[in-house]
C-alpha cells in the first residue's frame, strides 16, 4: 500500500481456529500487514494465519499485556492497530481506516475504536470506546493483568467511524469460565497495587452493576441475553472483591509471628 501512514494490525491469539480467518480478513483492506502472535495453539489457529499471509511468531504465553507489547515490537509500522482474534472490523470502520491513512501526521497520538459484544445470539444494544489505534513510539501498552490497552487517556482521544464487532459469546460454560480467570486477575492487580478489601465495595457495587447494566446500558430490551448479561457482571463485581478479600486474608495468615522473651530484671 502507498497511503500516508502505513498500518501494522496486531493479533494475538491461542487455539481460535474458528474465528481467526474471519479476523484476519478483515483487516485485509486496509493493513500495510498483519502480525499475528500465537501462545502456543494446538488447533489449526497457525495454519489458517501463515495460509492467509500473516507474518506469524511464537511466543509462550506470558499475558495479554506483554503478548501486545511483543506484537508491537515486531511491527515494521509505527502505527499499530490491534484486534483480539474473536473480533471483526466492520466495512464502515475499514473505510475509516483507510481514509484516516490518507491523512496526513498531526499531533494525534490515538484513536478509539466503538466496540459492540455478542451474547446468546444477540448483539448488545450499546458498546464502548476502546483504544485500539496508537503510535508505539509516542504511546506505550500498560503492562498490567488484566484491561490492557495503550496508555493514554480514551475520552481525550476522538472516535474512528464504525463498529468492531466482538463475537465474544461461545456458551454459559465459557463465559462462566472467562469471567472466573479475569476476576482472578483484577483481585490480583488490585492486590499487588495494595488495594484494600471494602466491605461497602463488596454489598454496592454488585447490585449497582446489575442496575447500571440492565438500564443505562439498555440490557432489558434484550430479553434473557441482556438479563443474563447484567447478572453476570453484577457477578463479576462480587468475584473480584471477594477475591481480593481472600488475597489479603491468605497474606494475612501467612506472615511469621515473632515471639519476643521479655526481658528479665533483677530482684
Amino acid at each position: 500500500m502507498t497511503d500516508c501512514k502505513p498500518l501494522s494490525v496486531v493479533i494475538i491469539t491461542q487455539n481460535e481456529e474458528e474465528k481467526i480467518e474471519q479476523a484476519i480478513l478483515s483487516c485485509r483492506p486496509f493493513a500495510d500487514e498483519i502480525v499475528v502472535v500465537d501462545g502456543g495453539s494446538t488447533d489449526g489457529t497457525v495454519a489458517i494465519a501463515q495460509r492467509l499471509g500473516c507474518d506469524v511468531y511464537h511466543n509462550p504465553w506470558p499475558g495479554y499485556a506483554k503478548q501486545r507489547i511483543f506484537g508491537a515490537d515486531r511491527a515494521r509500522n509505527n502505527w499499530i492497530f490491534f484486534i483480539d482474534s474473536d473480533e471483526e472490523v466492520s466495512a464502515e470502520l475499514q473505510k475509516s481506516l483507510q481514509d484516516w491513512m490518507t491523512r496526513p501526521e498531526d499531533d494525534i497520538k490515538a484513536y478509539n475504536i466503538y466496540r459492540i459484544g455478542d451474547f446468546m445470539g444477540k448483539w448488545m444494544p450499546k458498546g464502548e470506546n476502546i483504544v485500539r489505534l496508537y503510535k508505539k513510539d509516542e504511546v506505550a501498552m500498560k503492562d498490567v493483568l488484566v484491561h490492557e490497552g495503550p496508555d493514554v487517556d480514551s475520552s481525550s482521544v476522538p472516535v474512528l467511524e464504525g463498529v468492531l464487532w466482538h463475537h465474544g459469546y461461545r456458551s454459559i460454560q465459557d463465559h462462566v469460565q472467562r469471567f472466573n480467570k479475569y476476576t482472578d486477575l483484577e483481585a490480583r492487580k488490585d492486590f499487588d497495587r495494595r488495594r484494600p478489601f471494602s466491605l461497602m465495595r463488596l454489598l454496592f457495587r454488585p447490585p449497582a452493576k446489575l442496575v447500571y447494566t440492565l438500564f443505562f446500558r439498555k440490557m432489558i430490551t434484550k430479553g434473557v441475553a441482556g438479563f443474563s448479561v447484567a447478572f453476570f457482571w453484577m457477578y463479576y463485581e462480587f468475584l473480584k472483591e471477594i477475591k481480593l478479600y481472600e488475597l489479603h486474608r491468605t497474606e494475612k495468615k501467612q506472615k511469621p509471628v515473632y515471639i519476643v522473651e521479655s526481658e528479665k530484671h533483677p530482684v
